[in-house]
């Protein structure tokens, strides 16, 4: 009798621990991403739903807002024979492409990415070679950036932006081993970057390269690069960046432009951009004048559905709508460096570096922009991401997210004991 209570004791007690584990397990924050059913192939059962959410919420408030920028400008001749909703269309087309690119992108393993990773990156120096050559390249403004497509057009340096985060984080896997070593770790890396700035700078397109310069920077410092190496770097990219404004004298006059916007000299030339952003703001006040009621897109201020999309954002919806972009932006780039740090902490450099360069990536062209529009810093022809029109960057973006939505399913796996 005594053998039998001390059973049913242990096995109470069995039953009690196991209840434990099951109530500590369900409060992991780890969904179940496999299926490992005998006999049935590995399958993606689940994914990062906010990390979705927060991308279609920005991509649908930049579809809203480029409609509202754009739908007056048939009324300047040179857009006469475009429909109100020509822009509106072809930024539909554009997300559309994005989230098929993005679907097909997510099946592809990590691994065949970083094999990958070096082509990629020499296909896009031949692209923003191809870009170069007359006949080829279309000009805008004076700038060859876009090669026709047909459907959209398609601007190299933005694929360039997604290579040289691959490349980078596919560098500093190769020399993990060498990256006390100046000569053996950095110069490579630079020679590559001075190639992408050469070739960017001859479109021209000095914002692109200050993003890819960030990225790149950004990769080998997280990557582990020696602290008085990194600054050499930084330093002489500074001095590369004065020198090119000092003997650049349209830059230069961006500059002092910038920095005295409402001079009768710059507020009709070089600050005009700038000079009807901040007007802009200043109509939106705290909640905005209303969708659609923007003064300054009607012909005021040139580029409202690109590079100053969010001047049209502050005047119809105010500091809210303004606040709730910025916090957005805020959000992905956190989100993206966390899932970095995860795949890092789980042994898979290239994937983490990768997914904290696609933060950087985003972070930095996003405060480039939002710094432009509000007169924070020297006007940059860059859009905001995610938001503006542009058919290749809205491509490149949901492509490049959708890499990093993949490092975080392959980690969820691994933490689960499955396979990546």
């Amino acid at each position: 009798m005594s053998e039998t209570l001390g059973l049913k004791n242990l096995a109470e007690r069995l039953r009690g621990l196991f209840a434990k584990s099951e109530a500590s397990a369900a409060d992991v924050p780890v969904r179940d991403w496999v299926s490992t059913s005998a006999g049935q192939p590995t399958r993606i059962q689940g994914f990062d739903v906010t990390l979705v959410w927060v991308v279609l919420a920005l991509m649908a408030l930049g579809l809203l807002m480029v409609y509202s920028a754009s739908i007056a400008m048939p009324d300047n001749p040179r857009f006469a024979k475009y429909l109100p909703t020509h822009f509106l269309t072809r930024h539909m087309v554009a997300i559309g492409f994005g989230l098929v690119a993005a679907l097909i992108t997510v099946q592809v393993p990590v691994a065949s990415w970083e094999r990958w990773a070096p082509w990629i990156f020499v296909i896009s120096l031949v692209m923003l070679i191809a870009v170069l050559i007359p006949g080829l390249g279309k000009v805008v403004y004076g700038a060859r950036r876009w090669i026709p497509l047909g459907v959209m057009n398609f601007q190299p340096s933005e694929l360039t932006k997604l290579a040289i985060a691959m490349y980078a984080a596919s560098y500093m896997v190769r020399k993990m081993d060498v990256k006390e070593n100046f000569f053996q770790a950095v110069w490579p890396m630079v020679v590559a970057l001075g190639v992408v700035g050469v070739l960017l700078l001859a479109e021209p397109d000095m914002g692109a390269f200050m993003v890819i310069a960030a990225i790149a920077m950004g990769i080998l410092f997280l990557g582990g690069v020696n602290g008085r190496m990194f600054f050499l770097i930084v330093a002489v990219l500074v001095g590369a960046f004065v020198l090119m404004i000092t003997f650049s004298e349209f830059r230069r006059e961006r500059i002092f432009a910038y920095l005295n916007p409402w001079d009768e000299k710059y507020a009709q030339g070089k600050a005009y951009q700038l000079t009807h952003s901040l007007i802009a703001f200043g109509r939106g006040e705290f909640f905005g004048q209303g969708l659609g009621s923007s003064l300054e897109k009607l012909h005021y201020l040139p580029e409202a559905h690109t590079d100053f999309l969010l001047a049209v954002i502050g005047e119809e919806l105010g500091f809210v709508g303004v606040a709730l972009v910025i916090i957005g932006f805020f959000w992905l780039s956190r989100r993206l460096f966390h899932i970095g740090r995860q795949a890092i902490a789980l042994d898979r450099v290239f994937a983490g570096l990768y997914a904290q360069g696609i933060g950087i990536w985003m972070a930095a062209q996003g405060f480039i922009n939002m710094g432009v529009n509000l007169g924070a810093l020297p006007t940059k022809g860059l859009t905001l991401p995610l938001l503006s029109f542009g058919g290749s960057a809205i491509l490149m973006n949901c492509v490049s997210i959708a890499i990093v939505l993949r490092i975080d399913i392959e980690n969820r796996q691994l933490m689960r004991g499955g396979r990546a």
